[in-house]
């Protein structure tokens, strides 16, 4: 990663209101600029609609058919969208012109401010510039050093979120016919530690809510690790229509973010006219890390209560019938000490009390969570702790309750689904194996973080990758880079010239595919391609819009024509690609719950997956019961005189895609290597606002720094700071990670401040 001067940043006062006229203009200067005023007319009205596309971004749900705005989408999809469907095109004529050297020198946001990429190119080892390649010459070339290898698990398969249904199922046959389960995905990185928890607790890897249950059913939201003005800003008119209901919000996040505190819904005379609508009704100023600690606060509480008055406060029925473990779990919360509550979660008794006694007033309690939570070392026990709050009262299987882990990116709980994980069970693989008869390997493949690790050691000879930006999104920078260096050939599908691309293996292609927003013209006809949201619905996508280039190929053309040179016709890989009708047919035999899956997509707004906690309070354990489970607190020790550092996204970016270089809603201007740390702890350390300085994580294998960041005070936590993802993953060590979902920790990073070093 470059190191970019920090010398320009303007810093204002964080706001305190999301959205509002400010989102409406900017939203429409970005379409204009990049898509001119009829490219933005036709994409953004089809954006999210019954007959259009799904926004390639968050995996925000969509409300039910006919209840839908004309204009369904927020600032950042508008965003989203204009990124992808820009004008401006990269073409053989600015490989020949921009080398290798040249194009690392640039930031993220450079690389790919240039333009949607038009046809295949080609690096050769030693090469300083890619050269055109032929669609033919580039899949016979990937598949023939895919044949090299001595072992099929020397190949890693890398999937991105964006993916639809059915490139993702296509994807993993591919992989698990050549014989490998490594399928690392972007998943791994974010609500694996999620999946791990409430699989091992409730039976499913995911949500058990509906969009309907928060908009119409829940008494109260408690909104944890997650900030949903910038990374899911849909939710906040879902928030805002419970709250007129009468709902309750309780929202916990060491950053006071603009859109927990007021929205200004600009499809609403008062959101841009007036004061908007006011959300968190109760604001708790949590560690970094603290969550854990919070919630095992909160449920001690809870129990205490219920002693005093017996049958009062936890739903002694629901426990009885469904659930098992509960005396451990009590007897933990008993032993544990307030003093190391508060030490942990930051927050006083009181803070705590108060919590519990909003928990007490509602009968319907939905918790939502994103990555603020599930990265960090006990990121698994944390959330089997809110599963316990969850249990306590009986808020699973009835409207308005239920664990919520809100989704970053549009189709990555669609991946899963369609089988891409290094761990499927053998239930699903055995279905998939007598499907298109062939061996299905059973051994468990790497994950990202051991595919980084398996690049590091020599043992990966092929690195493909569908869509994302691998080198920018995991982390420990420069090892990964380095890791990435030692792979014979790496291939990355993708629509835009990112980091990964420059950054590369000894050989590399870059494979140009069709946006989400594009006609997918096959074989059959006019293709539409499936996806799955935070909520388990599943619906159908249909691009508007012409190719960006003649030369653009669909990710499922791309994905079978590596299979048919792999492995000629066997499994029908031409067919498929030409009508993905015969994929959805694939999918409904060897996936739980697309039984008829063609017709069901055709419903306007699609249909819900199985969640059978919810759907009848089954919970597919062990025991065949809800677990409690006890979680001790397990805090991350800081030493003397250093902080928490977590990542964090600013508001004019989407995971790795930077789109420009502003933070409104924290008062950042014109760039993006900042440090967001309380003023007191600056003062502590003789340091003060504007002060330059280094980031130096701390580990057991040494030391990491991130040069020349603008100290910004700012009003967070004591002990706690942020920086922006990706410009801090160079601190996140390759080693530090969450037990049991080995996820990296790049929301709990031990850091020191030095004065910035000479570069």
């Amino acid at each position: 990663m470059v190191d970019h001067a920090s010398d320009g940043i303007e810093v204002h006062g964080p706001e305190s209101v999301a959205v509002g006229r400010v989102a409406v203009r900017l939203s429409m200067t970005r379409a204009l600029k990049e898509m001119g005023v009829a490219r933005s007319a036709r994409t953004l009205t089809a954006m999210n609609q019954v007959d259009g596309f799904d926004c390639p971004s968050c995996a925000w749900p969509d409300p039910q058919a006919g209840e839908r705005s004309h204009a369904e989408f927020c600032e950042n999809g508008a965003k989203a969208v204009s990124w992808e469907a820009t004008r401006e095109r990269v073409g053989r004529a600015f490989f020949a012109t921009h080398s290798l050297e040249q194009l690392r020198a640039e930031s993220d946001h450079e690389l790919e401010s240039h333009g949607r990429l038009t046809e295949p190119m080609y690096l050769a080892r030693g090469a300083s510039h890619y050269v055109p390649i032929s669609w033919d010459d580039a899949l016979a070339l990937c598949a023939s050093r895919l044949r090299e290898m001595a072992d099929p698990n020397r190949a890693a398969f890398y999937t991105s979120g964006r993916a639809s249904n059915e490139a993702a199922f296509l994807f993993q046959l591919l992989a698990r016919r050549l014989g490998t389960n490594n399928l690392p995905d972007c998943s791994n990185m974010c609500h694996e530690s999620s999946g791990a928890a409430l699989t091992e607790t409730i039976g499913i890897g995911k949500g058990t809510v509906s969009l309907e249950d928060i908009t119409d059913h829940t008494d109260l939201i408690i909104i944890v690790g997650q900030n949903p003005g910038t990374n899911h800003p849909r939710m906040l008119s879902v928030l805002e229509a419970a709250k007129r209901r009468g709902a309750r919000i309780v929202s916990a996040n060491p950053l006071p973010e603009a859109g927990l505190v007021r929205f200004k819904n600009p499809q609403r005379a008062r959101g841009l006219i007036g004061r908007g609508t006011a959300l968190t009704d109760l604001f708790l100023p949590v560690k970094v890390n603290g969550d854990l600690a919070m919630f095992a606060g909160v449920n001690k509480i809870l129990l205490e209560r219920e002693e005093a008055t017996p049958g009062t406060v936890i739903d002694r029925d629901f426990i009885e019938s469904y659930c098992d473990g509960f005396d451990e779990a009590r007897e933990g919360l008993r032993d544990l000490a307030w003093s190391d509550v508060e030490e942990a979660s930051g927050l006083t008794r009181r803070q705590i009390e108060a919590v519990a006694t909003e928990v007490m007033a509602a009968r319907s309690v939905i918790v939502c969570w994103a990555m603020g939570i599930t990265q960090h070392r006990n990121a698994v026990a944390t959330i089997r702790e809110i599963v316990n709050f969850l249990l306590l009262r009986g808020n699973i299987g009835r409207p308005g309750a239920g664990p919520s882990p809100i989704r970053g990116h549009s189709n990555v709980q669609g991946d899963r689904t369609m089988g891409i994980w290094e761990k499927m069970p053998d239930s699903f693989l055995d279905r998939l194996g007598e499907e298109f008869n062939i061996e299905v390997p059973r051994a468990h493949g790497y994950d990202t973080v051991d595919t980084i690790r398996a690049m590091r050691d020599g043992k990966i000879d092929v690195f493909f990758a569908l869509g994302g930006n691998f080198v920018a999104a995991t982390p420990d920078t420069a090892v990964t880079e380095s890791a990435m260096a030692k792979v014979g050939l790496t291939v990355h599908v993708a629509t835009k010239l990112n980091r990964s691309h420059v950054v590369h293996g000894e050989e590399a292609l870059i494979l140009p595919c069709l946006g989400r927003t594009e006609r997918d013209l096959q074989a059959s006809g006019e293709q539409f391609v499936t996806v799955e949201d935070s909520m388990s619905m599943v619906h159908a996508s249909h691009g508007r819009l012409e190719p960006g280039s003649p030369h653009l190929r669909s990710e499922v053309a791309i994905i079978a024509g590596l299979g048919e040179a792999l492995f000629g016709a066997d499994v029908g890989w031409r067919a498929m690609a030409g009508d993905y009708r015969l994929i959805r047919r694939h999918i409904a035999n060897v996936v739980p719950g697309f039984t008829d899956f063609e017709e069901r997509v055709a419903n306007p707004g699609g249909f819900v997956l199985p969640r059978p906690p919810r759907d009848s309070r089954t919970f597919d354990t062990a025991s065949g019961k809800a677990r409690f489970t006890h979680n001790a607190l397990d805090a991350i020790q800081v030493p003397e005189g250093h902080l928490i550092l977590q990542t964090v996204r600013s508001h004019d970016q989407f995971n790795t895609t930077v789109y420009g270089l502003d933070d409104r809603y924290r008062g950042i201007e014109g760039g993006r290597r900042v440090v967001f740390v309380n003023e007191a702890d600056l003062a502590a350390r003789g340091l003060a606002d504007a002060d330059m300085v280094d980031l130096v994580s701390v580990w057991d294998d040494g030391e990491r720094r991130a040069r020349s960041f603008r100290a910004v005070a700012y009003p967070t936590l004591r002990g706690c700071a942020a920086a922006y993802f990706p410009e801090a993953n160079v601190l996140v060590p390759l080693d530090s990670t969450a037990v049991t979902s080995n996820t990296p920790t790049s929301k709990s990073i031990v850091i020191r401040l030095e004065a910035a070093q000479p570069t």
